[in-house]
């Protein structure tokens, strides 16, 4: 179908991030004639990949994949954007209590067999709290309104039993969600979890959602198919207005540029909605959930060496640092898959976040050099060549990163309406994704199923082709996470000491008595 003159269209994309344009293709695929507006003077969103003599390229943004993320996987198959692994073959290093412990699996153990009874029930019990969530309708789980109105906090009382179990389930929150367990509705999260296949799936490296990059950066999916699209991508275009109380849907800009579709896909954090006049105004729940979901604080660190030291100490670049004044949570190796560019690629998350952004990137570089050879054990750690960060709580047309969080309350009340259109306005995103909501898988997801709305809507496809599954990746295969007897069958740590015939108050006494002289890993009272 083609335009009916120069400012007229099928749709009109508002976003050119990757869902945006995900949504985009598809539509010019099936014959229809898009336009995507992008408010920044580039295309990707909240990936973000910078070009330079002492990093190459250098992802500031969304930059991990691995398997099951099949859909993003298939459009970097399909632009020749090729993937290598996040260098995982020497020891990860867990620094807690001022010492660094080096280990081999996907969560750091623990010499205590309290506290690794506790660890173990708690990722199993919030696998089994995942699988009572509908992936696609988390407002419809059985206990959906009980576990909305407690945060991640509350269900962390009530699940740790030992300090250093609820001390590691907080940075696994602040890793994930780049927000605290305080401000997150545990229903949300629980179902953040389940959707990206589960703890081990979503934390992992080797098999998980951070084994690969893209070699020369995660942007390149994006600009390829902003070239595909060609001159419907406007960029410096923000969206001022939309107008539906015509035969066409009229969506005015910023420097007054109007164009006119059929439909409308929004592609963009629902809070970024707030930055636009709807003419009608929005329905009720949709007005009032675009205010409730606010974006997570993340400020993205590359700290860059002459060399790369930690290999050569036998450590991989992966930490995970439990210590409250060090800036950064965890670390992955960023050096580059033939050995240039040695660097770590670090997280400032959530509190530490907000505390450390009133910094200059000088006294930030510091004091992560400073916990970097801590935790490594090594003078050449304060010795950078080269430092690259991103703080994306300042960018305006995201708001912050990764993705929205729905505080307590807020889902069971207001998502339903998360993807429902409105007149003919769609909603893409990642935040609407139900599978890796929140990556740049859920974005495509996300997109192409915006797209095939607009599609049956006008009759091309029927409504059960509106969501579909992707073939998996055979490139980059999921495999299976096995876990032991032991740890489906073992008790907690509450169910142990029932298993010992002591009550519930001398057992914790007991227990306290334990292991109290270990430091920093007490029972909670």
């Amino acid at each position: 179908m083609t335009a009916a003159g120069d400012d007229t269209y099928d749709v009109v994309v508002i976003g050119g991030g990757i869902s945006g344009l995900s949504a985009a293709k598809l539509l010019k695929s099936n014959g229809l004639n898009p336009v995507v507006l992008e408010a920044r003077d580039r295309v990707g969103g909240r990936t973000f990949t910078v070009k330079n003599k002492q990093a190459k390229w250098v992802d500031l943004g969304g930059a991990y994949v691995g398997p099951t993320q099949n859909r993003i996987l298939r459009l970097a198959k399909e632009y020749g954007v090729k993937t290598y692994k996040v260098n995982e073959e020497e020891n990860l290093l867990h620094y807690i209590n001022g010492k660094s412990h080096p280990f081999k699996t996907s969560f750091p153990p623990s010499w205590n067999p309290l506290v690794w009874l506790d660890l173990n029930h708690f990722f199993r019990t919030m696998d089994e709290m995942g699988e009572e969530i509908p992936r696609e309708a988390p407002w419809r789980a059985p206990r959906a309104e009980e576990w909305d109105k407690m945060s991640m906090a509350s269900l962390l009382d009530k699940l740790c039993w030992t300090r250093a179990v609820y001390n590691f389930a907080t940075l696994f929150v602040n890793v994930n969600v780049t927000a605290e367990p305080h401000e997150v509705s545990a229903l949300w999260f629980l179902w953040y979890v389940k959707q990206c296949g589960g703890t081990m799936r979503i934390f992992s490296t080797t098999n998980g959602g951070q084994e690969r990059k893209f070699y020369g950066g995660s942007s390149q999916i994006s600009e390829a198919m902003a070239r595909e699209l060609g001159s419907g991508v406007k960029l410096q275009s923000p969206v001022y207005s939309i107008d539906q109380t015509k035969d066409l849907v009229v969506v005015e800009t910023l420097d007054k540029q109007t164009y006119k579709a059929k439909y409308v896909i929004l592609a963009t954090p629902p809070g970024m909605n707030m930055k636009i006049h709807f003419n009608p105004e929005l329905p009720p729940l949709r007005n009032q959930l675009i205010s409730r979901v606010p974006m997570g604080s993340v400020i993205k660190c590359m700290v860059y060496y002459k060399e790369n030291f930690w290999r050569k100490k036998g450590y991989c670049g992966t930490m995970v640092i439990e210590e409250e004044e060090a800036p950064i949570g965890l670390t992955l190796d960023d050096t580059k898959p033939d050995g240039s560019c040695p660097c770590i690629m670090g997280f400032i998350l959530a509190r530490k976040c907000r505390r450390l952004t009133s910094l200059t990137k000088e006294e930030r570089l510091k004091r992560i050099c400073e916990i970097y050879s801590r935790v490594l054990g090594s003078e050449e750690a304060l010795r950078p060549v080269h430092y690259e960060e991103k703080n994306w709580c300042e960018e305006e047309y995201s708001g912050g990163c990764y993705t929205a969080y729905f505080p307590p309350g807020i889902m069971t009340q207001f998502a339903r309406v998360l993807r429902e259109p409105v007149g003919k306005l769609y909603f893409a995103g990642t935040e609407t994704a139900t599978e890796w909501s929140g990556y740049m898988e859920g974005a495509v997801q996300a997109g192409e199923r915006a797209a095939r709305e607009i599609l049956c809507t006008m009759g091309k496809i029927d409504h059960t082709q509106i969501w579909q599954k992707e073939p998996p990746s055979l490139e980059v295969p999921a495999l299976p996470f096995p876990t032991t007897f032991w740890e489906r069958n073992l008790p907690s740590v509450g169910g142990f000491f029932k298993l010992l015939g002591v009550s519930s108050a001398l057992s914790a006494a007991a227990a306290a008595g334990v292991i109290a002289y270990k430091r920093g890993i007490i029972l909670r009272s």
